[in-house]
């Protein structure tokens, strides 16, 4: 297997080195390796700071060479003391204790270096494994076959092959990262396996807010996004899509997005599976309204009993025309969004155009309150819910919509 012919040579290439530089040298990069074990995670957040601030903004890039960097330079300060540490004994045995003690240190110093490699190469290969696991984890779940590169396949080989071996236990025991970083991959694995999942996701409540940034409407509206996505194309074709470079190199965007999503994994599995959301149930008003032209006249009608046919005719081509494109948007910010929408109290003789109004919403008790600026006017208008329809009352008529699912 893959993992043990890794492992055979690391611990073959280490003995030799052991052997070689000696009991002390090994000891101090063992320390060293621990040290700069402990020390990545914590430490990391200056390496990515100044990483960010020459530009760099590939969120992988950001991600891993951090830990790694701090890794490194505090292994090199321990190879760096242990082998001033190595050069004192040296001298010392070389120009004070005469020939016999020189030879009985250097075989003592080296045999006892290539046991002590042996502690270099466990560590070593425990850090290897973690890394091939929390890396693998993500790739294994996006693989597309023989069109991923050749990286991606080995390191989808030395995923699976820790699992086998069972080297993955050893992995996840030394791992400090959370739950939700595992619980992030499986999501982005379920979300880029089934591109079906795309509609109910954009109208889950904690998502609403990110739906309507320019990045995530310009991807809604890319045709070729979309068919790339339904042919399942391979993952890098993905990450090298202009829509989603424009995402990845906007670091702020991508936290947002990750603190966004990861509070709510557990809630947005049950939402794609149901459509119902346990956390946001409370708030019926959050999510996603398409105006319903049938029930707003039967609304009119219910107001005005004798209305002529005539007038109702005109009356229902005009909000055809006018409201076929209205919708609401209420997102879990207290803000709401009315799309395609006509002046408020506008009538069919009114002939004004369509515009997008903003505001707030509040729930008093039950009882819904909208808040919308249309210019330099603002007009707070009572909205009440039944099931998944959402009435607004207005000075001209009601507006009707039903929940988007």
């Amino acid at each position: 297997m893959t993992i043990w012919l890794l492992a055979l040579i690391l611990a073959g290439s280490l003995a030799g080195l052991g052997y070689r530089q000696g009991v002390i040298r090994v000891g101090f990069s063992f320390l060293g390796i621990l040290f700069g074990a402990g020390l990545a995670g914590p430490l990391s957040g200056l390496p990515r700071h100044l990483m960010m601030f020459v530009g760099v903004k590939n969120p992988v890039l950001l991600w891993a060479l951090p830990p790694l960097i701090i890794f490194v330079v505090v292994l090199m300060l321990f190879k760096a003391a242990g082998f001033a540490v190595h050069q004192k004994m040296d001298v010392h045995y070389k120009y004070r204790a005469g020939d016999l003690k020189l030879a009985y240190w250097e075989r003592l110093s080296r045999r006892l270096g290539m046991c002590l490699a042996m502690a270099n190469f466990a560590a070593y290969f425990v850090l290897i494994c973690m890394a091939l696991y929390s890396l693998s984890y993500w790739t294994v779940q996006l693989a597309s076959g023989d069109q991923d590169p050749a990286w991606m396949r080995l390191l989808n080989r030395l995923g699976k092959d820790l699992q086998v071996s069972g080297l993955d236990r050893v992995a996840r025991a030394a791992d400090s990262k959370s739950r939700t970083y595992y619980d992030m991959a499986d999501f982005t694995g379920v979300v880029y396996g089934n591109s079906l999942v795309e509609a109910r996701l954009l109208l889950y409540p904690a998502f609403l807010t990110l739906a309507e940034r320019p990045e995530f409407q310009d991807i809604a509206n890319d045709k070729d996004f979309t068919e790339m996505w339904q042919r399942h194309d391979p993952i890098m074709n993905f990450f090298n899509h202009a829509r989603i470079q424009t995402i990845l190199k906007n670091p702020e965007l991508l936290a947002l997005i990750w603190n966004t999503a990861a509070p709510d994994l557990t809630d947005l599995e049950e939402f794609l599976k149901t459509g119902k959301s346990a956390k946001y149930a409370s708030e019926p008003l959050l999510g996603r309204w398409s105006f319903d032209v049938n029930a707003a006249l039967v609304g009119v009608r219910r107001t005005k009993p004798n209305i002529a046919w005539s007038e109702m005719q005109k009356l229902k081509q005009w909000m055809l025309s006018t409201y076929s494109k209205t919708s609401l948007v209420a997102t879990t910010d207290h803000k709401v969004i009315m799309k395609n929408v006509p002046p408020l109290g506008q009538t069919a003789a009114s002939g004004a155009g369509l515009q997008t109004l903003q505001g707030q919403w509040t729930n008093v008790d039950g009882k819904y309150q909208i808040s919308v600026t249309s210019g330099a006017n603002s007009q707070d208008l009572a909205a009440t819910i039944d099931g998944d329809r959402l009435t607004i009352k207005g000075s001209g008529m009601d507006m009707v919509f039903e929940r988007q699912d």
